[in-house]
């Protein structure tokens, strides 16, 4: 992956506006796939398990390891988020059949994000 210094993270262009980022979380090299023209080109992120999408689809969620249930620290999350917040996509598809953010996955990130960090730092 080459650096990108515009803000928008490590990511590697595989085709016009079809990026892959590398958002790290519970491994360095934690990647997702960006495409542009998805969900009627408003945007879609391919994410696999960097981003969980939960059981309740307006939310997601972050996991240093997912077998053991173990979280990651709140500054990932963090940096998890803002490196995501970078990139316009309405939908997530998740790792999972029927795990999929259908609407305003910019916004479910963040909010996710904010609550993690809350209940994983203790306020």
């Amino acid at each position: 992956m080459r650096p990108f210094s515009s803000g928008k993270g490590e990511t590697l262009t595989l085709a016009d506006g079809v990026t892959l980022v590398r958002l790290g979380g519970h491994y360095p090299g934690g990647t997702v796939l960006h495409w542009a023209a998805g969900a009627d080109r408003r945007g879609a992120l391919l994410s696999g398990d960097i981003i969980q999408v939960a059981m309740d689809p307006t939310k997601v969620s972050f996991m240093w390891s997912y077998p053991n249930m173990m979280p990651l620290s709140a500054s990932v999350v963090r940096r998890i988020a803002d490196t995501a917040a970078a990139w316009r996509f309405d939908r997530i598809y998740g790792a999972f059949p029927g795990r999929n953010v259908m609407a305003d996955g910019n916004a479910v990130v963040e909010r996710s994000a904010k609550r993690y960090i809350e209940l994983i730092s203790g306020r």
